[in-house]
């Protein structure tokens, strides 16, 4: 089965070829472009709850039935999720089957995943990404059309989740307002207004309004300086052989990861990075 055949060019996790780093980049892309071009940007932040965990098998079932896998493998998969069982480990409390839930760490289960989220971008007007649980949306919002069309992908969104069964985590559920001027517009999820932040992390890198990566240089930098000096004060041995294979598994990782994003533009930042601090005086962590 090709992956193309059933998942959508919106979902970045369990694909081939895709990752956190193309989700961010992909999206990124399309947001400065808009800021670019001198418009005001809303981005808006969802977190549906246990992604995995509160997948129905009969919702799942029903997609799968309807996409261009075969028979056969229905067949076998819903022989797979049928028939289960569970129970709370006490001797009172009975059997249940089991309705919701793909395994964890099964082969199939991410397939599964992207079959029953798949096409999650079906008529929606602004500009959707998927990495898993994590969705963002975005869009231009110069005029009152342009807010009422992103409202209206949230009403389309959230008519999504009820039919499929899933439920938002407001709590991780935020809009980031970009653009010198922006009103900050709120926008409702079940009736409820969206909580609107400076900076948030976003699958691993802070992203805040100005677009820039300083914050994020700058906690990388102290995650980084906090753990040089773990290593300057446990390890008894400072030889070049003993401190590169720890400095190489320890601390360079967080300079890495997503480091194709940062683009660091400030020479501030590219100083943070390539000349750090000496290590936390306190010996707290980050």
């Amino acid at each position: 089965m090709r992956d193309n055949a059933v998942i959508g060019h919106s979902q970045h996790v369990f694909t081939r070829g895709k990752s956190c780093l193309t989700s961010l980049i992909s999206f990124c892309d399309k947001v400065t472009h808009l800021a670019d071009q001198g418009k005001l940007v809303d981005v808006v932040v969802l977190d549906f709850s246990k992604a995995l965990d509160t997948v129905s098998h009969s919702v799942l079932l029903y997609k799968m039935s309807s996409t261009q896998l075969d028979s056969s493998l229905i067949h076998c998969v819903s022989n797979w999720l049928t028939g289960q069982t569970q129970r709370v480990n006490t001797v009172k409390a009975g059997w249940q089957p089991v309705t919701s839930s793909i395994p964890r760490g099964s082969i199939l289960g991410p397939m599964l995943f992207n079959v029953f989220i798949n096409y999650l971008d079906a008529g929606i007007e602004c500009t959707l990404n998927n990495f898993a649980d994590n969705t963002k949306l975005g869009g231009a919002v110069d005029s009152v059309e342009d807010r009422e069309a992103l409202q209206r992908d949230l009403d389309r969104l959230k008519s999504w989740a009820i039919t499929k069964r899933k439920k938002c985590n407001k709590s991780k559920c935020w809009i980031l307002h970009l653009g010198q001027g922006n009103p900050g517009y709120m926008y409702k999820l079940e009736d409820e207004r969206l909580e609107c932040s400076p900076a948030e992390r976003d699958l691993g890198v802070w992203v805040d309004g100005k677009l820039n990566m300083s914050q994020q240089c700058a906690l990388a930098t102290k995650r980084a300086n906090h753990i040089l000096g773990c290593i300057k004060h446990s390890i008894a041995s400072q030889l070049w052989e003993s401190i590169v294979p720890l400095y190489i598994a320890l601390v360079r990782p967080h300079f890495e990861s997503c480091g194709q994003l940062w683009a660091l533009r400030y020479m501030q930042d590219v100083k943070l990075l390539v000349c750090p601090e000496e290590d936390d005086q306190d010996g707290e962590g980050p």
